[in-house]
């Protein structure tokens, strides 16, 4: 993409003043929200006026902490089961209302994450001379979401100014057309301020949606196989989600009921990396993986399927942490029990863990997303040019 090599040098003053909606469907918990937050934030730090858009209920709270600046307009209209046509009529008047969003926030570009949303973030703006930016943020080519959706997505994402997506693999899924306005803009490591190192207990941990994606069941069948070997060590698996009842049968059913926590959700940002003395990500696919990222910048000695994409992105094997076999839970449970048999062995991966996480520094990575603002900038100053040159020449 040529305008990346013009706009990296441009500094992020360059986008003061500026006006952006950033649309995603919620601000819970979660890798996507945590990023809403971070860029939301810089770019309102650099004086920007920020609007963000969610399909929340008006009275949800944000996770992370937003910078009082900026304006969140929520549209009632969540993501839930309906009939066929009750979806339908839900999609239609999502896309209305985001419309309407949209237009009153007066915005210089918008950015959409998340393929639903970017589907909806496409149709709402359908006619409107703006630059709209949509980011993937898992792994494209595994990611459940319907054959209508796709071919939505399919059908809308070359009109889109650019594509973000977190690693190369996930871009090369995309046609060539789609690639072509592509950015590669990995997940930052931000840590929460403040946090305490309160390890030490033998906490064998995990962070994620209780979802199938991220492989939990695999895990405790992994840690069933070895927890006779390592009695003084206990896992600990941070999140919630739909896939709870199933997760805690399977736990009682391979014994492990007192040796397996699932406490929910953290009450603040980052809690786990406190009580965490090995961090373990099981998950069948991945866009990213930033828990596993948040572990190595923390010094936690790490283990991960090297699933596509992310974690191999992330980890070079016995350097700074353990890759084994994707859904192998004999190798997952053959490298745990390494791991947590080998106090040294988790001392040398913790120490280059946190080394290697250098690389995904909030710095790196937000300058960026403030070259990919500063390009839709660009564009957007040349549509609003072309749109007043077309006037004159009507009224003339």
């Amino acid at each position: 993409m040529d305008e990346r090599a013009d706009t990296q040098v441009v500094g992020a003053s360059s986008i003061s003043g500026a006006r952006v909606a950033i649309v995603v469907s919620a601000l819970g918990a979660g890798g996507t929200e945590h990023v809403v937050s971070l860029v939301a934030n810089h770019w309102t730090r650099l004086g920007c006026a920020v609007t963000v858009i969610t399909l929340e209920e008006p009275t949800a709270k944000p996770y992370y902490e937003l910078d009082p600046r900026i304006s969140i307009n929520r549209l009632g209209l969540p993501n839930q089961r309906a009939s066929k046509l009750q979806a339908t009529w839900l999609v239609l008047k999502r896309i209305h209302r985001l419309r309407s969003a949209i237009q009153r926030s007066r915005p210089d570009f918008v950015l959409s994450f998340l393929t639903r949303t970017n589907v909806l973030t496409l149709l709402a703006t359908t006619g409107l001379a703006l630059p709209v930016v949509v980011s993937e943020r898992n792994n494209p080519a595994l990611q459940p979401f319907g054959p209508f959706w796709k071919w939505l997505q399919l059908l809308l994402y070359p009109r889109a100014f650019g594509l973000v997506t977190m690693t190369k693999g996930a871009l090369d899924y995309f046609p060539s057309a789609v690639r072509r306005k592509g950015w590669v803009i990995a997940n930052a490591v931000d840590l929460p301020i403040g946090w305490q190192n309160r390890r030490g207990n033998n906490i064998l941990t995990a962070v994620g949606r209780l979802t199938r994606q991220k492989g939990f069941d695999l895990l405790l069948e992994a840690f069933a196989k070895i927890a006779s070997k390592r009695p003084e060590w206990k896992l600990v698996i941070w999140g919630e989600g739909n896939a709870r009842k199933e997760l805690e049968a399977l736990r009682d059913a391979l014994g492990l009921t007192d040796r397996v926590e699932m406490p929910g959700v953290t009450e603040r940002s980052g809690l786990w990396l406190e009580t965490a003395d090995v961090f373990v990500l099981s998950s069948r696919y991945e866009g990213w993986g930033i828990a596993l990222l948040e572990a190595m910048a923390a010094g936690v000695p790490v283990v991960s399927f090297a699933c596509e994409w992310g974690p191999t992105d992330m980890v070079r094997h016995g350097e700074d942490g353990i890759l084994v076999s994707s859904g192998d839970v004999n190798a997952l449970a053959e490298a745990l029990a390494n791991v947590l048999g080998d106090g040294a062995l988790r001392m040398r991966l913790a120490a280059n863990a946190k080394a290697s996480a250098k690389r995904y520094s909030s710095e790196h990575i937000l300058s960026q997303w403030d070259a990919l603002a500063s390009s839709a900038l660009q564009r957007s100053a040349s549509q609003s040019a072309a749109m007043m040159s077309r006037v004159e020449s009507a009224s003339a």
